[in-house]
């Protein structure tokens, strides 16, 4: 053997070695994590449950057993020790946590750590002044006439120029068609022209979806799986070694950046002082190319998959339950007139007339909020209004799925699904948004709200009156599939069909 040859052989003995040792360090770290964190030998009930998942013999999802714990539960709050997790229903605490003492609830490293990949340093993964900066840029463009009348004339042209005539072509042929995955592929298409300027054109069935799609679709399962792991030393070894998950969302992300640098640059290159997007907004004010992309890449994220998850339940709710169905439509003759449709000079005047329409959305997120859950880690020791007490780096979470379903707040009949409730004489009331935190509440409440409900309005009514969405296959509860936003595991499969001008 040469000495070359003998060189190499030593190398590679070597790097063997050195990869050996550092997987039985981390081995033992991990145990030793598991041990001191995660505390197995917890015998609790509510512990021993979740370990052995004895819920599931009552139970389809895993928010629904926490419903009933929290529903049970004197305080409206329960703690999971093996997770280090208080959870909690109760609208003092969320207040408390959202407003009160805000900044000893931060979103927390933890958090960060998780999604740090992924969303970098965008306002949906920071705290502090990072957060602050974001969130004041973000809310004065956002408020801006022109940027939302931008916002409205990208959701027709998607509508019009697409859902309408894919929907046209599915009555046709009497297909079947999964509306989850229609509504996911619009709301990309959509904040991806807003946030972008740039057009995926997801919705366009006949074409494979963009590789920039897939990879975004990709890095947002991936990562939120790294969230349900015993601990993160398990993806922190898998992305140390660059193998199994951790490899695909490496390349996932790749994707994403390459993509989205090219747009920044090309931007910068041809001039975005004249272009409407979000980016180009902030790109008068920012120049640092990767904290553009992770701005735009949070607002990707938040726009789509809330969107969609929220248009999907809300025509599950619906097909459930056609006397509402009935209801919107009638509302709707009234507003707009059985032979008009909505246009953009009277479009945001016809949708505050929509109050029935409005409330029916909104009781639809009431029971399937698109973010079921949202957690913040404690950073000093600290007391809960209901008596709690909290240490420093406890996991606390609220949880609007189960907050939906609580009778002290929405009265006996919280478990019917009620657009009702929410109108005052015919007139749309809000309720107290720490009881119904479905968009945020206090410092962090969503500053998209108002765009993202005209969307939905405007998908919903554009649909409903020319078109009857049936379900293929009836189910008294949604199945929901884990990740960051509410996701029904088996999609929305219907069968679309005209409907007649009369709407009979």
């Amino acid at each position: 053997m040469d000495s070359s040859a003998s060189s190499r052989s030593h190398s590679f003995h070597e790097s063997f070695l050195m990869l050996s040792l550092a997987l039985i360090i981390l081995t033992i770290s991990l145990i030793a994590q598991l041990m001191m964190r995660i505390r197995i030998w917890c015998s609790c009930e509510i512990c021993q449950t979740f370990i052995q998942s004895r819920w599931t013999v009552r139970f389809t999802n895993l928010c629904d057993w926490y419903t009933h714990l929290l529903k049970e539960s004197p305080t409206k709050t329960v703690h999971i020790h093996i997770l280090n997790n208080i959870i909690t229903a109760n609208p003092d605490n969320v207040e408390y946590m959202l407003k009160t003492k805000f900044d000893h609830f931060p979103k927390g490293k933890p958090f960060s750590a998780i999604l740090g990949d992924f969303l970098g340093r965008g306002i949906f993964n920071v705290d502090g002044d990072l957060w602050r900066f974001q969130r004041k840029m973000a809310s004065l463009e956002l408020a801006h006439v022109s940027l939302r009348a931008y916002s409205f004339e990208v959701v027709n042209q998607e509508i019009d120029r697409r859902l309408l005539p894919l929907m046209k072509s599915l009555a046709k042929g009497r297909e079947v068609v999964d509306l989850q995955d229609v509504f996911r592929r619009f709301s990309f298409d959509c904040i991806c022209r807003f946030s972008f300027g740039l057009d995926p054109m997801c919705l366009e069935l006949s074409l494979p979806l963009s590789e920039f799609a897939v990879a975004f679709d990709l890095a947002s399962k991936l990562s939120a799986e790294r969230a349900m792991t015993a601990s993160p030393l398990i993806w922190k070894t898998k992305r140390l070694l660059n193998i199994g998950s951790e490899r695909k969302l490496r390349q996932a992300i790749k994707i994403i950046n390459e993509l989205a640098q090219e747009v920044i640059r090309k931007r910068r290159k041809f001039g975005f002082s004249d272009q409407k997007d979000l980016l180009s907004r902030f790109m008068t004010s920012i120049s640092d190319e990767t904290y553009l992309r992770d701005i735009i890449v949070n607002f990707l994220l938040a726009g789509r998959d809330t969107v969609a998850s929220a248009l999907t339940s809300f025509f599950w709710v619906v097909a459930h339950h056609p006397e509402v169905e009935a209801a919107i439509l009638e509302e709707a003759n009234k507003v707009i007139g059985i032979n008009s449709n909505l246009t953009n000079y009277n479009c945001y005047e016809q949708m505050r007339e929509l109050h029935y329409l409005h409330a029916a959305i909104h009781e639809s997120m009431r029971m399937y909020p698109p973010v079921q859950f949202d957690s913040k880690f404690c950073s000093e020791n600290d007391v809960l209004p209901d008596g709690s007490l909290v240490k420093k780096g406890t996991r606390v979470t609220y949880h609007p799925y189960a907050m939906g379903r609580i009778e002290e707040i929405w009265g006996s009949d919280c478990s019917e699904f009620k657009p009702e409730r929410w109108l005052r004489d015919g007139v749309f009331c809000q309720k107290n948004p720490f009881e119904y935190p479905v968009f945020q509440a206090g410092l962090r409440v969503c500053l998209g709200k108002e765009m993202a409900l005209l969307e939905i309005k405007s998908v919903a009514i554009s649909l409903l009156r020319e078109y009857r969405v049936e379900l293929v296959r009836y189910s008294p509860v949604p199945l929901f599939s884990p990740g960051l936003t509410a996701t029904y595991r088996d999609g929305l499969r219907v069968l679309v069909s005209h409907r007649s001008m009369n709407y009979d």
